[in-house]
């Protein structure tokens, strides 16, 4: 079977188009729920499971992660905080400002199962928010 260029070409900008239509979605004006009512970005995040304990990533690249909330809600894991603006912001000239500010939200469902322990650590601009798994849970 051979490739057509031109379809090809065009599959590519249709998927790189929803992708950038999700991620808009994802990151404006999002409710916070309990938080507040405020216009918010979701950050990305890595939901891995191992035998012991469930591994939660959040990109939080500029946040002190210990000023991030983190809750556990009806089988979701909530995360919530903001980005500030570097305080050079306000004299400089801006170039490029691509990174997300203000206010962060995301809820994202966890495994099934019950949780013993959670841990927080900051890892390479990342929180790692490790979910230990109580004796005799799912998944």
């Amino acid at each position: 079977m051979t490739s057509d260029p031109a379809r090809d070409w065009m599959w590519s900008q249709a998927c790189e188009l929803l992708a950038r239509a999700e991620r808009m979605h994802r990151e404006f004006f999002r409710p916070m729920g309990l938080l507040a009512r405020v216009p918010v970005w979701e950050p990305p995040v890595d939901i891995l499971e191992t035998e012991d304990a469930v591994l939660v990533l959040v990109a939080l690249p500029g946040v002190d992660v210990d000023q991030a909330q983190a809750v556990i809600e009806e089988g979701h894991l909530a995360i919530g905080g903001a980005r500030a603006l570097p305080p050079e912001l306000r004299t400089a000239t801006i170039h490029r400002l691509e990174l997300p500010q203000g206010r962060f939200y995301r809820r994202v469902p966890l495994p099934p199962g019950r949780y013993s322990d959670v841990g927080r650590a900051a890892v390479a601009g990342c929180l790692l928010i490790t979910l230990r798994k109580a004796r005799g849970s799912l998944g």
